[in-house]
């Protein structure tokens, strides 16, 4: 399980427990984040991807179904290129093979210079609201504050790197049209970060696309029940 942008394997805490009871898990905290080390090579999705096959490697994991949530989804669908003999499937939880748009581009370039003027709590602040459903912001206070928490652990050379590195990123609609491995797309529709849209971006036989109706980009924290059953349905078709 590979965790989002300014995230943690906290973000799975609900998850983790009922899929351990089943399977062998693995939760990561990506270099920069909560207590992981920043990565000293340059930023990039690719180099994200290269850290988690000397993972698999240090633990003897010849193969594993990775869970790739919004940022690790970008890096799910760099390991699957490079990599794709070490997966025997692959899901993104709330991601998109797209690449940023010029827009998105010029944003993450302005959130890191209000890192390196104010640090990582503004802009964890300015984040977090946008990442959970309007009614789950109304309702689950704990959620939000839970998801603050764990962002502010984020370094702001994590920060910094990981900005890097999403706005840097190619476009992988390749990777989802030519693997065949058995493949997840979930979204959420009151996803105010990633619309389903873009999630669902290559229709094939071997990609399952789900939705959760309830859930903006945090399914983990928001749904975690929904997304439970849909995580074990795909493990179970593989």
């Amino acid at each position: 399980m590979i965790h989002g942008f300014m995230g943690s394997h906290l973000y799975w805490k609900k998850v983790i427990p009922v899929l351990a009871e089943e399977f062998r898990v693995v939760a990561i905290d990506l270099p920069g984040h909560c207590d992981s080390a920043n990565i000293t090579e340059e930023p990039t999705i690719e180099s994200f991807s290269d850290l988690i096959k000397d993972l698999l490697d240090s633990l003897n994991i010849k193969q594993s179904t990775m869970f790739g949530h919004s940022l690790g989804g970008y890096i799910t669908l760099a390991f699957a290129e490079k990599y794709s003999h070490y997966l025997n499937a692959f899901a993104l939880i709330h991601s998109t093979a797209l690449p940023d748009t010029e827009e998105a581009k010029n944003g993450r370039l302005a959130t890191i210079e209000k890192v390196k003027k104010d640090g990582v709590q503004g802009v964890v602040d300015g984040l977090v609201p946008k990442l959970f459903s309007p009614l789950h912001l109304q309702k689950n206070s704990q959620d939000i504050e839970l998801a603050k928490e764990i962002g502010y652990k984020t370094s702001v050379d994590g920060t910094i790197n990981a900005l890097l590195s999403m706005r840097n990123r190619p476009d992988r609609n390749h990777v989802l049209e030519s693997t065949t491995l058995p493949v997840l797309l979930l979204a959420g529709k009151e996803d105010q970060i990633i619309p389903s849209e873009k999630t669902f971006s290559v229709k094939k036989e071997n990609i399952k696309q789900s939705i959760i109706v309830d859930s903006g980009h945090m399914s983990m924290l928001e749904s975690p029940k929904r997304l439970i059953k849909e995580m074990k349905d795909f493990l179970a078709s593989i």
